[in-house]
């Protein structure tokens, strides 16, 4: 049988925007009392009026996901205002469709501190509560980039196929201590990410891809598993998109 989040206290990164706006909204509605974060105070705060219009529990820290400091605030935050922390979202991340040749060594290091370096410090730092509690779930925003490699996005891949390899491996250490992970690998979302960097608006809208919304729902699905099993890895794609 399938559990509630009614009650449970989640951490979304990257949730000024996309799917991780989409999650934290979806997340609240269920019933979670949602702490978010991203670098654009602004947004975060018109995100946490938003939920708290529609009768949900949010409060936000806006900080740079990549840092360790933004990381340990925020988890304090959950547990102090909460009094528990049961799932973190790391969804923070950025896209560079680029050739090889055409990469720079800095927007390397931006693009694997980004979607990488994130995803680590708030697991490392999430992982001693949930093990203390035995009970918990880290759950990984990485891409269908992170299972097969595509032409032009080769770092891109790389940081995605370091999330998988990083869940997976993970998965094999919590789980003796009651905490679950799950890596979400969606197809192409219809969001600001990677606009000016390989994707224009106009493609984006244009395109028949998922929308944050359907990807959010899927989070919600992970996040529902009967305490007694684990969705390992999910993969979403539009009807459109072939996959394999």
């Amino acid at each position: 049988m399938s559990e509630s989040v009614a009650g449970k206290v989640v951490i979304v990164t990257g949730a000024s925007a996309g799917i991780g706006r989409a999650a934290a909204v979806a997340l609240a509605a269920a019933g979670a009392s949602v702490v978010v974060t991203a670098r654009r105070e602004d947004r975060l705060k018109e995100l946490t009026a938003e939920i708290e219009a529609a009768g949900g529990k949010a409060i936000s820290y806006a900080g740079d996901a990549r840092e360790e400091a933004t990381a340990i605030a925020c988890i304090q935050l959950a547990i102090d205002t909460f009094g528990r922390l049961d799932i973190v979202i790391c969804n923070a991340g950025a896209g560079n469709y680029k050739d090889l040749v055409e990469t720079s060594v800095a927007e390397y290091d931006d693009l694997m501190d980004t979607n990488m370096r994130s995803t680590f410090t708030f697991c490392r730092h999430a992982a001693p509560p949930m093990m203390a509690q035995r009970s918990g779930l880290l759950l990984i925003v990485s891409s269908v980039a992170g299972l097969q490699g595509y032409a032009g996005e080769a770092v891109y891949c790389a940081t995605k196929f370091a999330q998988v390899g990083f869940a997976q491996a993970l998965d094999g250490e919590m789980r003796k201590h009651g905490v679950k992970v799950t890596t979400l690998c969606p197809g192409g979302v219809k969001t600001e990410f990677a606009i000016g960097r390989g994707r224009t608006t106009e493609k984006v809208a244009a395109s028949g891809m998922l929308e944050a919304e359907d990807v959010a729902e899927s989070i919600l699905l992970a996040c529902t598993q009967s305490a007694k099993s684990r969705i390992v890895q999910l993969t979403v794609r539009h009807m459109g998109e072939p996959g394999r």
